[in-house]
Protein backbone atom coordinates (compact mmCIF):
# COMPACT_ATOMS: atom_id res chain seq x y z
CA UNK A 1 0.00 0.00 0.00
CA UNK A 2 1.40 3.37 -1.04
CA UNK A 3 1.38 6.04 1.61
CA UNK A 4 0.47 9.48 0.27
CA UNK A 5 1.86 12.45 2.09
CA UNK A 6 0.97 15.99 0.98
CA UNK A 7 4.03 17.98 -0.01
CA UNK A 8 2.70 21.54 -0.15
CA UNK A 9 -0.47 23.49 -0.65
CA UNK A 10 0.34 25.69 -3.64
CA UNK A 11 -1.98 28.64 -3.85
CA UNK A 12 -2.77 29.97 -7.29
CA UNK A 13 -0.77 33.12 -7.94
CA UNK A 14 -2.25 34.39 -11.16
CA UNK A 15 -1.00 37.93 -10.68
CA UNK A 16 2.60 36.81 -10.11
CA UNK A 17 2.39 34.41 -13.05
CA UNK A 18 1.20 37.21 -15.33
CA UNK A 19 3.95 39.55 -14.15
CA UNK A 20 6.80 37.07 -14.64
CA UNK A 21 5.19 35.57 -17.74
CA UNK A 22 4.69 38.81 -19.64
CA UNK A 23 8.10 40.20 -18.66
CA UNK A 24 10.26 37.11 -19.07
CA UNK A 25 7.97 34.33 -20.33
CA UNK A 26 8.22 32.57 -16.95
CA UNK A 27 4.68 31.34 -16.58
CA UNK A 28 5.43 28.23 -14.47
CA UNK A 29 6.35 28.26 -10.78
CA UNK A 30 9.53 26.22 -11.31
CA UNK A 31 10.70 28.77 -13.92
CA UNK A 32 10.74 31.62 -11.43
CA UNK A 33 13.68 32.43 -9.22
CA UNK A 34 14.48 34.61 -6.22
CA UNK A 35 18.20 34.56 -6.93
CA UNK A 36 20.05 37.80 -7.48
CA UNK A 37 19.65 39.28 -10.94
CA UNK A 38 22.63 38.59 -13.21
CA UNK A 39 24.88 41.42 -14.33
CA UNK A 40 23.71 40.93 -17.91
CA UNK A 41 20.08 41.40 -16.91
CA UNK A 42 21.02 44.39 -14.77
CA UNK A 43 22.57 45.93 -17.87
CA UNK A 44 19.33 45.37 -19.77
CA UNK A 45 17.41 46.93 -16.90
CA UNK A 46 19.58 50.04 -17.20
CA UNK A 47 19.00 50.10 -20.96
CA UNK A 48 15.26 49.83 -20.31
CA UNK A 49 15.46 52.74 -17.85
CA UNK A 50 17.47 54.84 -20.31
CA UNK A 51 14.97 54.12 -23.09
CA UNK A 52 12.08 55.08 -20.82
CA UNK A 53 13.70 58.41 -19.86
CA UNK A 54 14.56 59.24 -23.49
CA UNK A 55 11.07 58.37 -24.69
CA UNK A 56 9.57 60.41 -21.87
CA UNK A 57 11.46 63.51 -23.06
CA UNK A 58 10.63 62.71 -26.71
CA UNK A 59 6.95 62.29 -25.89
CA UNK A 60 6.90 65.51 -23.89
CA UNK A 61 8.62 67.37 -26.74
CA UNK A 62 6.01 66.35 -29.31
CA UNK A 63 3.17 67.02 -26.88
CA UNK A 64 4.29 70.60 -26.35
CA UNK A 65 5.33 71.10 -30.00
CA UNK A 66 1.64 70.96 -30.94
CA UNK A 67 1.84 74.74 -31.20
CA UNK A 68 4.09 74.37 -34.27
CA UNK A 69 2.78 71.28 -36.08
CA UNK A 70 1.91 73.36 -39.15
CA UNK A 71 5.44 74.72 -39.27
CA UNK A 72 6.84 71.18 -39.12
CA UNK A 73 4.55 70.02 -41.94
CA UNK A 74 5.65 72.98 -44.02
CA UNK A 75 9.30 71.99 -43.52
CA UNK A 76 8.45 68.48 -44.71
CA UNK A 77 6.66 69.93 -47.73
CA UNK A 78 9.73 71.93 -48.74
CA UNK A 79 11.79 68.74 -48.64
CA UNK A 80 9.39 66.31 -50.30
CA UNK A 81 7.23 68.55 -52.47
CA UNK A 82 4.08 66.81 -51.21
CA UNK A 83 1.83 68.08 -48.45
CA UNK A 84 0.96 65.64 -45.67
CA UNK A 85 0.54 65.72 -41.92
CA UNK A 86 3.85 64.23 -40.87
CA UNK A 87 3.03 64.54 -37.20
CA UNK A 88 0.44 61.74 -37.32
CA UNK A 89 2.86 58.79 -37.78
CA UNK A 90 5.33 60.37 -35.37
CA UNK A 91 2.70 60.79 -32.66
CA UNK A 92 1.31 57.30 -33.23
CA UNK A 93 4.70 55.57 -33.01
CA UNK A 94 5.79 57.73 -30.06
CA UNK A 95 2.62 56.97 -28.10
CA UNK A 96 2.86 53.24 -28.86
CA UNK A 97 6.56 53.07 -27.99
CA UNK A 98 6.17 55.04 -24.78
CA UNK A 99 3.22 52.92 -23.65
CA UNK A 100 5.15 49.71 -24.35
CA UNK A 101 8.32 50.82 -22.54
CA UNK A 102 6.34 52.25 -19.62
CA UNK A 103 4.52 48.92 -19.28
CA UNK A 104 7.84 47.05 -19.15
CA UNK A 105 9.07 49.49 -16.52
CA UNK A 106 6.03 48.78 -14.36
CA UNK A 107 6.60 45.03 -14.72
CA UNK A 108 10.26 45.45 -13.77
CA UNK A 109 9.29 47.38 -10.64
CA UNK A 110 6.79 44.65 -9.76
CA UNK A 111 9.58 42.07 -10.05
CA UNK A 112 11.72 44.07 -7.66
CA UNK A 113 8.87 44.55 -5.21
CA UNK A 114 8.09 40.81 -5.20
CA UNK A 115 11.71 39.75 -4.93
CA UNK A 116 11.70 38.08 -8.33
CA UNK A 117 14.77 37.78 -10.50
CA UNK A 118 14.75 40.15 -13.48
CA UNK A 119 14.97 38.24 -16.72
CA UNK A 120 13.72 40.24 -19.71
CA UNK A 121 12.59 38.04 -22.58
CA UNK A 122 14.61 38.26 -25.78
CA UNK A 123 11.61 39.53 -27.76
CA UNK A 124 11.28 42.43 -25.32
CA UNK A 125 15.00 43.08 -25.66
CA UNK A 126 14.52 43.46 -29.39
CA UNK A 127 11.57 45.77 -28.77
CA UNK A 128 13.54 47.91 -26.30
CA UNK A 129 16.48 48.15 -28.70
CA UNK A 130 14.17 49.14 -31.58
CA UNK A 131 12.49 51.80 -29.44
CA UNK A 132 15.83 53.20 -28.28
CA UNK A 133 17.38 53.35 -31.76
CA UNK A 134 14.23 54.79 -33.33
CA UNK A 135 14.06 57.53 -30.73
CA UNK A 136 17.74 58.38 -31.17
CA UNK A 137 17.29 58.62 -34.94
CA UNK A 138 14.24 60.83 -34.41
CA UNK A 139 16.14 63.14 -32.06
CA UNK A 140 19.00 63.48 -34.54
CA UNK A 141 16.60 64.16 -37.42
CA UNK A 142 14.72 66.86 -35.51
CA UNK A 143 17.99 68.41 -34.42
CA UNK A 144 19.11 68.71 -38.05
CA UNK A 145 15.87 69.89 -39.64
CA UNK A 146 13.96 71.62 -36.85
CA UNK A 147 16.57 72.40 -34.23
CA UNK A 148 14.98 75.65 -33.11
CA UNK A 149 11.97 73.73 -31.83
CA UNK A 150 13.93 72.27 -28.91
CA UNK A 151 13.43 75.66 -27.25
CA UNK A 152 9.80 74.68 -26.68
CA UNK A 153 10.90 72.42 -23.81
CA UNK A 154 12.33 75.10 -21.47
CA UNK A 155 9.58 77.52 -22.51
CA UNK A 156 6.84 74.99 -21.77
CA UNK A 157 8.40 74.16 -18.41
CA UNK A 158 7.54 77.70 -17.38
CA UNK A 159 3.91 76.62 -17.64
CA UNK A 160 4.16 72.98 -16.57
CA UNK A 161 7.20 72.97 -14.25
CA UNK A 162 5.41 73.50 -10.93
CA UNK A 163 2.91 70.75 -11.71
CA UNK A 164 5.45 68.32 -13.17
CA UNK A 165 7.39 68.75 -9.94
CA UNK A 166 4.36 67.67 -7.90
CA UNK A 167 3.84 64.67 -10.19
CA UNK A 168 7.49 63.61 -9.99
CA UNK A 169 7.40 64.01 -6.21
CA UNK A 170 4.34 61.79 -5.98
CA UNK A 171 6.01 59.12 -8.16
CA UNK A 172 9.25 59.08 -6.15
CA UNK A 173 7.28 59.02 -2.90
CA UNK A 174 5.31 56.00 -4.11
CA UNK A 175 8.58 54.34 -5.10
CA UNK A 176 9.63 54.44 -1.45
CA UNK A 177 7.46 51.37 -0.81
CA UNK A 178 9.66 49.27 -3.10
CA UNK A 179 12.89 50.84 -1.83
CA UNK A 180 11.93 50.32 1.82
CA UNK A 181 11.01 46.70 1.10
CA UNK A 182 14.36 46.02 -0.55
CA UNK A 183 16.25 47.62 2.31
CA UNK A 184 14.29 45.70 4.93
CA UNK A 185 14.90 42.34 3.23
CA UNK A 186 18.57 42.94 2.40
CA UNK A 187 21.29 41.10 4.38
CA UNK A 188 24.26 43.27 3.48
CA UNK A 189 24.58 46.56 5.34
CA UNK A 190 26.54 48.12 2.49
CA UNK A 191 23.70 47.43 0.07
CA UNK A 192 21.20 48.97 2.47
CA UNK A 193 23.30 52.11 2.91
CA UNK A 194 23.89 52.57 -0.81
CA UNK A 195 20.21 52.15 -1.70
CA UNK A 196 19.03 54.50 1.05
CA UNK A 197 21.59 57.18 0.16
CA UNK A 198 20.78 56.96 -3.54
CA UNK A 199 17.06 57.22 -2.91
CA UNK A 200 17.40 60.08 -0.42
CA UNK A 201 19.63 61.97 -2.86
CA UNK A 202 16.95 61.82 -5.53
CA UNK A 203 14.24 62.71 -3.03
CA UNK A 204 16.11 65.66 -1.55
CA UNK A 205 16.96 66.85 -5.05
CA UNK A 206 13.25 66.96 -5.85
CA UNK A 207 12.57 68.81 -2.61
CA UNK A 208 14.82 71.72 -3.64
CA UNK A 209 13.97 71.77 -7.36
CA UNK A 210 11.34 74.53 -6.87
CA UNK A 211 14.16 76.87 -5.89
CA UNK A 212 15.29 76.70 -9.52
CA UNK A 213 11.86 76.71 -11.18
CA UNK A 214 11.14 80.08 -12.75
CA UNK A 215 7.89 81.07 -14.34
CA UNK A 216 6.49 84.49 -15.24
CA UNK A 217 3.13 83.23 -14.00
CA UNK A 218 4.49 83.13 -10.46
CA UNK A 219 3.87 86.80 -9.79
CA UNK A 220 1.68 89.23 -7.92
CA UNK A 221 -1.67 89.14 -9.80
CA UNK A 222 -2.00 92.89 -9.29
CA UNK A 223 1.00 93.49 -11.57
CA UNK A 224 -0.44 91.49 -14.47
CA UNK A 225 -0.40 93.57 -17.65
CA UNK A 226 -3.35 93.91 -20.05
CA UNK A 227 -4.26 91.02 -22.31
CA UNK A 228 -1.93 90.86 -25.35
CA UNK A 229 -3.45 91.80 -28.69
CA UNK A 230 -3.93 88.95 -31.17
CA UNK A 231 -2.90 89.35 -34.80
CA UNK A 232 -4.29 86.91 -37.35
CA UNK A 233 -1.26 85.19 -38.91
CA UNK A 234 -2.31 84.67 -42.56
CA UNK A 235 -5.82 85.39 -41.34
CA UNK A 236 -7.41 82.41 -39.62
CA UNK A 237 -5.72 79.54 -41.50
CA UNK A 238 -7.27 76.88 -39.29
CA UNK A 239 -10.73 77.95 -40.40
CA UNK A 240 -10.09 79.10 -43.99
CA UNK A 241 -7.36 78.91 -46.66
CA UNK A 242 -4.34 80.96 -45.64
CA UNK A 243 -3.81 84.42 -47.14
CA UNK A 244 -7.25 84.53 -48.72
CA UNK A 245 -9.84 87.25 -48.25
CA UNK A 246 -12.20 84.88 -46.43
CA UNK A 247 -9.42 83.86 -44.06
CA UNK A 248 -8.88 87.48 -43.03
CA UNK A 249 -12.62 88.03 -42.67
CA UNK A 250 -12.84 85.02 -40.37
CA UNK A 251 -9.96 86.41 -38.31
CA UNK A 252 -11.76 89.73 -37.94
CA UNK A 253 -14.81 87.84 -36.70
CA UNK A 254 -12.56 86.55 -33.89
CA UNK A 255 -11.86 90.13 -32.75
CA UNK A 256 -8.22 90.26 -33.82
CA UNK A 257 -6.50 93.61 -33.62
CA UNK A 258 -4.29 93.05 -36.65
CA UNK A 259 -3.72 90.98 -39.79
CA UNK A 260 -0.43 89.48 -40.94
CA UNK A 261 0.38 88.31 -44.48
CA UNK A 262 3.23 87.32 -46.81
CA UNK A 263 3.59 89.44 -49.95
CA UNK A 264 5.17 88.66 -53.32
CA UNK A 265 5.33 90.79 -56.49
CA UNK A 266 3.86 89.59 -59.79
CA UNK A 267 5.59 90.07 -63.15
CA UNK A 268 3.43 93.10 -63.90
CA UNK A 269 4.13 94.71 -60.53
CA UNK A 270 1.05 93.75 -58.48
CA UNK A 271 1.78 92.81 -54.83
CA UNK A 272 -0.21 89.70 -53.88
CA UNK A 273 -0.40 87.39 -50.88
CA UNK A 274 1.53 84.12 -51.05
CA UNK A 275 3.59 82.32 -48.43
CA UNK A 276 5.33 79.70 -50.59
CA UNK A 277 7.80 80.35 -53.38
CA UNK A 278 5.57 78.38 -55.75
CA UNK A 279 1.82 78.07 -56.23
CA UNK A 280 1.63 74.26 -56.04
CA UNK A 281 0.47 73.85 -52.44
CA UNK A 282 -2.19 76.54 -52.13
CA UNK A 283 -3.65 76.81 -55.65
CA UNK A 284 -4.72 74.59 -58.55
CA UNK A 285 -1.85 75.77 -60.74
CA UNK A 286 -1.13 72.15 -61.69
CA UNK A 287 -4.56 71.99 -63.28
CA UNK A 288 -4.71 75.44 -64.90
CA UNK A 289 -1.05 75.81 -65.89
CA UNK A 290 0.43 72.30 -65.70
CA UNK A 291 3.62 73.30 -67.49
CA UNK A 292 4.30 76.15 -65.06
CA UNK A 293 3.48 74.58 -61.70
CA UNK A 294 7.14 74.54 -60.65
CA UNK A 295 7.68 78.20 -61.55
CA UNK A 296 8.03 80.77 -58.82
CA UNK A 297 4.82 82.55 -57.89
CA UNK A 298 6.34 85.89 -58.82
CA UNK A 299 6.76 84.65 -62.40
CA UNK A 300 3.01 84.92 -63.02
CA UNK A 301 1.17 88.09 -63.97
CA UNK A 302 -1.88 89.22 -62.08
CA UNK A 303 -4.26 88.12 -64.83
CA UNK A 304 -2.96 84.55 -64.63
CA UNK A 305 -3.06 84.59 -60.85
CA UNK A 306 -6.72 85.57 -60.84
CA UNK A 307 -7.56 82.43 -62.82
CA UNK A 308 -6.33 80.19 -59.99
CA UNK A 309 -8.47 78.74 -57.23
CA UNK A 310 -6.93 79.24 -53.78
CA UNK A 311 -9.49 77.39 -51.66
CA UNK A 312 -10.09 73.89 -52.96
CA UNK A 313 -6.72 72.66 -51.68
CA UNK A 314 -7.83 73.49 -48.13
CA UNK A 315 -10.92 71.31 -48.42
CA UNK A 316 -8.88 68.49 -49.96
CA UNK A 317 -5.80 68.46 -47.69
CA UNK A 318 -7.56 69.61 -44.50
CA UNK A 319 -4.22 70.80 -43.03
CA UNK A 320 -5.61 71.47 -39.55
CA UNK A 321 -8.27 68.74 -39.41
CA UNK A 322 -11.01 71.37 -39.14
CA UNK A 323 -12.99 70.99 -42.36
CA UNK A 324 -15.55 68.73 -40.68
CA UNK A 325 -16.43 71.59 -38.30
CA UNK A 326 -17.32 74.01 -41.11
CA UNK A 327 -20.86 74.84 -42.16
CA UNK A 328 -21.98 74.18 -45.72
CA UNK A 329 -22.03 77.91 -46.49
CA UNK A 330 -18.41 78.25 -45.34
CA UNK A 331 -17.37 75.30 -47.48
CA UNK A 332 -18.99 76.91 -50.49
CA UNK A 333 -17.19 80.19 -49.83
CA UNK A 334 -13.86 78.44 -49.35
CA UNK A 335 -14.21 76.49 -52.59
CA UNK A 336 -14.49 79.77 -54.55
CA UNK A 337 -11.55 81.66 -53.01
CA UNK A 338 -8.95 83.22 -55.32
CA UNK A 339 -5.50 84.69 -54.85
CA UNK A 340 -5.75 87.89 -52.78
CA UNK A 341 -3.85 91.06 -53.62
CA UNK A 342 -2.24 93.32 -51.05
CA UNK A 343 -4.56 96.14 -52.04
CA UNK A 344 -7.62 94.01 -51.27
CA UNK A 345 -6.23 93.17 -47.83
CA UNK A 346 -5.45 96.82 -47.06
CA UNK A 347 -8.94 97.93 -48.07
CA UNK A 348 -10.43 95.32 -45.74
CA UNK A 349 -8.16 96.48 -42.91
CA UNK A 350 -9.02 100.10 -43.56
CA UNK A 351 -12.73 99.33 -43.40
CA UNK A 352 -12.31 97.63 -40.01
CA UNK A 353 -9.63 100.05 -38.79
CA UNK A 354 -7.27 97.13 -38.23
CA UNK A 355 -3.47 97.06 -38.24
CA UNK A 356 -1.74 95.21 -41.09
CA UNK A 357 1.74 93.73 -40.95
CA UNK A 358 3.18 92.06 -44.03
CA UNK A 359 6.47 90.44 -44.91
CA UNK A 360 7.58 91.64 -48.33
CA UNK A 361 9.64 89.18 -50.40
CA UNK A 362 11.95 90.76 -52.92
CA UNK A 363 11.81 89.11 -56.38
CA UNK A 364 14.85 87.52 -58.00
CA UNK A 365 17.38 89.73 -59.87
CA UNK A 366 16.04 88.73 -63.30
CA UNK A 367 12.51 89.76 -62.30
CA UNK A 368 11.17 92.91 -64.06
CA UNK A 369 10.31 94.48 -60.69
CA UNK A 370 13.60 93.69 -58.96
CA UNK A 371 14.42 97.39 -58.62
CA UNK A 372 10.90 98.81 -58.35
CA UNK A 373 9.47 96.38 -55.78
CA UNK A 374 9.48 99.00 -52.99
CA UNK A 375 7.70 101.58 -55.11
CA UNK A 376 5.19 99.01 -56.38
CA UNK A 377 4.32 98.06 -52.81
CA UNK A 378 4.04 101.64 -51.59
CA UNK A 379 1.82 102.43 -54.56
CA UNK A 380 -0.53 99.61 -53.54
CA UNK A 381 -0.64 101.03 -50.01
CA UNK A 382 -1.55 104.49 -51.30
CA UNK A 383 -4.18 103.17 -53.75
CA UNK A 384 -5.94 101.18 -51.02
CA UNK A 385 -6.71 104.34 -49.06
CA UNK A 386 -5.61 102.80 -45.77
CA UNK A 387 -4.16 105.07 -43.15
CA UNK A 388 -0.39 104.73 -42.99
CA UNK A 389 -0.59 104.51 -39.21
CA UNK A 390 -2.25 101.10 -39.64
CA UNK A 391 0.52 99.59 -41.79
CA UNK A 392 3.61 97.96 -40.21
CA UNK A 393 6.57 98.04 -42.60
CA UNK A 394 8.98 95.16 -41.89
CA UNK A 395 11.53 95.24 -44.72
CA UNK A 396 14.95 96.54 -43.65
CA UNK A 397 16.00 97.25 -47.23
CA UNK A 398 15.69 100.87 -48.35
CA UNK A 399 14.09 101.83 -45.05
CA UNK A 400 15.30 105.42 -45.40
CA UNK A 401 13.64 105.66 -48.82
CA UNK A 402 10.39 104.29 -47.39
CA UNK A 403 10.44 106.89 -44.61
CA UNK A 404 10.68 109.65 -47.17
CA UNK A 405 7.88 108.33 -49.40
CA UNK A 406 5.56 107.18 -46.59
CA UNK A 407 6.59 108.74 -43.27
CA UNK A 408 3.44 107.59 -41.50
CA UNK A 409 4.17 103.86 -41.75
CA UNK A 410 4.95 101.99 -38.54
CA UNK A 411 8.60 101.00 -38.83
CA UNK A 412 8.94 97.39 -37.71
CA UNK A 413 11.97 95.09 -37.58
CA UNK A 414 12.03 91.30 -37.89
CA UNK A 415 15.65 91.12 -36.72
CA UNK A 416 16.44 90.82 -33.03
CA UNK A 417 18.31 93.88 -31.89
CA UNK A 418 18.81 95.77 -28.65
CA UNK A 419 16.17 98.35 -27.66
CA UNK A 420 18.74 101.12 -27.94
CA UNK A 421 19.66 100.13 -31.50
CA UNK A 422 16.00 100.01 -32.54
CA UNK A 423 15.29 103.42 -31.04
CA UNK A 424 18.33 104.86 -32.75
CA UNK A 425 16.98 103.75 -36.15
CA UNK A 426 13.50 105.02 -35.38
CA UNK A 427 11.96 101.54 -35.17
CA UNK A 428 9.06 101.29 -32.74
CA UNK A 429 7.98 97.67 -33.21
CA UNK A 430 9.69 94.29 -33.27
CA UNK A 431 8.39 91.03 -34.75
CA UNK A 432 10.12 87.83 -33.57
CA UNK A 433 9.50 84.12 -33.22
CA UNK A 434 8.31 83.33 -29.70
CA UNK A 435 11.54 81.50 -28.78
CA UNK A 436 13.73 84.49 -29.63
CA UNK A 437 12.82 86.61 -26.61
CA UNK A 438 13.21 85.64 -22.97
CA UNK A 439 11.04 86.95 -20.17
CA UNK A 440 13.76 89.40 -19.18
CA UNK A 441 14.12 90.68 -22.76
CA UNK A 442 10.36 91.05 -23.13
CA UNK A 443 10.29 93.26 -20.07
CA UNK A 444 13.28 95.26 -21.32
CA UNK A 445 11.49 95.98 -24.59
CA UNK A 446 8.37 96.96 -22.70
CA UNK A 447 10.29 99.37 -20.46
CA UNK A 448 11.82 101.09 -23.51
CA UNK A 449 8.41 101.37 -25.21
CA UNK A 450 9.25 98.94 -28.02
CA UNK A 451 6.07 97.05 -28.93
CA UNK A 452 7.05 93.41 -29.26
CA UNK A 453 4.97 90.95 -31.29
CA UNK A 454 5.78 87.23 -31.05
CA UNK A 455 4.73 84.57 -33.55
CA UNK A 456 3.33 81.95 -33.98
CA UNK A 457 1.31 81.51 -30.77
CA UNK A 458 -1.52 78.98 -31.06
CA UNK A 459 -1.69 77.22 -27.70
CA UNK A 460 -3.38 78.72 -24.59
CA UNK A 461 -0.46 77.70 -22.35
CA UNK A 462 2.02 79.61 -24.52
CA UNK A 463 -0.28 82.60 -24.75
CA UNK A 464 -0.61 82.59 -20.94
CA UNK A 465 3.16 82.46 -20.40
CA UNK A 466 3.75 85.35 -22.81
CA UNK A 467 0.91 87.29 -21.22
CA UNK A 468 2.50 86.96 -17.80
CA UNK A 469 5.83 87.95 -19.34
CA UNK A 470 4.34 91.24 -20.46
CA UNK A 471 4.35 90.86 -24.25
CA UNK A 472 2.19 93.45 -26.01
CA UNK A 473 0.85 91.32 -28.88
CA UNK A 474 1.11 87.89 -30.49
CA UNK A 475 0.58 86.61 -34.02
CA UNK A 476 -1.56 83.48 -34.14
CA UNK A 477 -2.96 80.95 -36.59
CA UNK A 478 -5.66 80.14 -34.04
CA UNK A 479 -7.38 83.40 -33.02
CA UNK A 480 -10.57 81.40 -32.43
CA UNK A 481 -8.75 79.45 -29.70
CA UNK A 482 -6.99 82.39 -28.04
CA UNK A 483 -10.29 84.21 -28.02
CA UNK A 484 -11.38 81.77 -25.32
CA UNK A 485 -8.49 82.72 -23.01
CA UNK A 486 -9.70 85.76 -21.03
CA UNK A 487 -7.16 85.17 -18.26
CA UNK A 488 -3.87 83.21 -17.90
CA UNK A 489 -4.46 79.50 -17.42
CA UNK A 490 -2.85 79.72 -14.00
CA UNK A 491 -1.43 82.52 -11.94
CA UNK A 492 -0.23 82.45 -8.35
CA UNK A 493 1.76 84.72 -6.08
CA UNK A 494 5.25 83.67 -4.91
CA UNK A 495 3.93 83.11 -1.38
CA UNK A 496 1.18 80.80 -2.66
CA UNK A 497 3.65 78.80 -4.72
CA UNK A 498 6.05 78.56 -1.78
CA UNK A 499 3.26 77.26 0.43
CA UNK A 500 2.29 74.72 -2.23
CA UNK A 501 5.69 73.13 -2.74
CA UNK A 502 6.72 73.25 0.92
CA UNK A 503 3.47 71.50 1.87
CA UNK A 504 4.03 68.89 -0.83
CA UNK A 505 7.60 68.29 0.41
CA UNK A 506 6.49 67.89 4.01
CA UNK A 507 3.69 65.49 3.09
CA UNK A 508 6.07 63.47 0.93
CA UNK A 509 8.69 63.30 3.68
CA UNK A 510 6.14 62.17 6.25
CA UNK A 511 4.83 59.46 3.92
CA UNK A 512 8.34 58.19 3.12
CA UNK A 513 9.32 58.01 6.80
CA UNK A 514 6.07 56.21 7.61
CA UNK A 515 6.61 53.68 4.83
CA UNK A 516 10.19 52.92 5.91
CA UNK A 517 9.11 52.49 9.54
CA UNK A 518 6.21 50.23 8.56
CA UNK A 519 8.33 48.05 6.26
CA UNK A 520 11.09 47.58 8.84
CA UNK A 521 8.63 46.93 11.68
CA UNK A 522 6.76 44.41 9.56
CA UNK A 523 9.95 42.58 8.57
CA UNK A 524 11.34 42.48 12.11
CA UNK A 525 8.06 41.19 13.51
CA UNK A 526 7.82 38.59 10.76
CA UNK A 527 11.30 37.26 11.34
CA UNK A 528 11.03 37.12 15.14
CA UNK A 529 7.59 35.52 15.23
CA UNK A 530 8.74 32.42 13.33
CA UNK A 531 7.77 30.99 10.00
CA UNK A 532 4.23 29.73 10.36
CA UNK A 533 3.63 29.10 6.71
CA UNK A 534 5.48 26.62 4.56
CA UNK A 535 4.70 28.36 1.30
CA UNK A 536 8.08 28.26 -0.49
CA UNK A 537 7.36 31.52 -2.33
CA UNK A 538 6.88 33.31 0.99
CA UNK A 539 9.87 31.65 2.66
CA UNK A 540 12.28 32.55 -0.11
CA UNK A 541 10.96 36.11 -0.34
CA UNK A 542 11.09 36.84 3.40
CA UNK A 543 14.29 35.10 4.47
CA UNK A 544 17.70 35.82 3.03
CA UNK A 545 19.41 32.41 3.03
CA UNK A 546 21.88 30.53 0.95
CA UNK A 547 19.88 28.93 -1.83
CA UNK A 548 20.64 25.98 -4.00
CA UNK A 549 21.44 26.48 -7.65
CA UNK A 550 18.60 27.36 -10.05
CA UNK A 551 18.99 24.08 -11.94
CA UNK A 552 18.50 21.97 -8.78
CA UNK A 553 15.49 24.09 -7.75
CA UNK A 554 13.87 23.60 -11.15
CA UNK A 555 14.52 19.82 -10.99
CA UNK A 556 13.00 19.53 -7.51
CA UNK A 557 9.92 21.56 -8.42
CA UNK A 558 9.33 19.38 -11.49
CA UNK A 559 9.78 16.21 -9.46
CA UNK A 560 7.26 17.41 -6.89
CA UNK A 561 4.57 18.09 -9.45
CA UNK A 562 5.22 14.94 -11.46
CA UNK A 563 5.22 12.60 -8.43
CA UNK A 564 2.17 14.17 -6.83
CA UNK A 565 0.31 13.97 -10.13
CA UNK A 566 1.08 10.23 -10.38
CA UNK A 567 0.23 9.57 -6.72
CA UNK A 568 3.63 8.02 -6.06
CA UNK A 569 6.14 8.71 -3.34
CA UNK A 570 6.24 10.99 -0.37
CA UNK A 571 8.06 14.04 0.72
CA UNK A 572 10.68 12.00 2.61
CA UNK A 573 11.26 9.80 -0.41
CA UNK A 574 11.58 12.71 -2.79
CA UNK A 575 13.92 14.72 -0.66
CA UNK A 576 15.83 11.88 0.96
CA UNK A 577 18.58 12.20 -1.62
CA UNK A 578 21.34 14.76 -1.14
CA UNK A 579 20.27 15.22 2.49
CA UNK A 580 17.82 17.97 1.53
CA UNK A 581 14.84 18.75 3.72
CA UNK A 582 12.28 20.90 1.90
CA UNK A 583 10.50 22.08 5.02
CA UNK A 584 13.52 22.89 7.16
CA UNK A 585 15.88 24.70 4.88
CA UNK A 586 19.19 25.54 6.41
CA UNK A 587 19.49 29.03 7.74
CA UNK A 588 15.78 29.45 8.54
CA UNK A 589 15.14 29.61 12.24
CA UNK A 590 11.98 27.99 13.49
Amino acid sequence: MVKHQPLQVYERQLCLSCITGIYGCRWKRYQRSHDDTTKWELLWSLILLLTFCLLLVWFYFWWEAHNDYNEFNWFLYNRSGEWSDGTVPILATTAAGFTYIAFLMVLALCHIALGQQLNLHWLHKIGVTAALLTTIVGVISVNQTWGQEWDVIPISLQATGPFLHIGALAAITALSWIVAGQVARAEKTLFQVVVVLLYLSVLLGLYVVPLYITSPCIMDPDTLKPRPDVIGHQGAPMLAPENTLWSFQRALQMNVTGLEADVAISVDGVPFLMHDLTLRRTTDVGKVFPDRQMDEASRFNWTDLQQLNAGQWFLKDDPFWTVHTLASREIELIANQSVCSLEQLLKLASYHNTTVVFRLRRPSPEHPCYHSWINDTLQAVQQSGVSQSLVMWTSDEHRAQVRQLAPGLIQTSVEKRSPQSLQKDGISRLLLRYNQASTREIRDFSETHINLTLYTVNEPWLYSVLWCSGVSSVSSEAPHILRKVPYPIWLMSPSEYCLMWVSADLISFAVVIGIFIFQNYHMIRYRTSGMRSYNPEQIMLSAAVRRSSPDINVMKEKLIFSEVGNGVGSADELYGDNGYNYYTNQGISQ
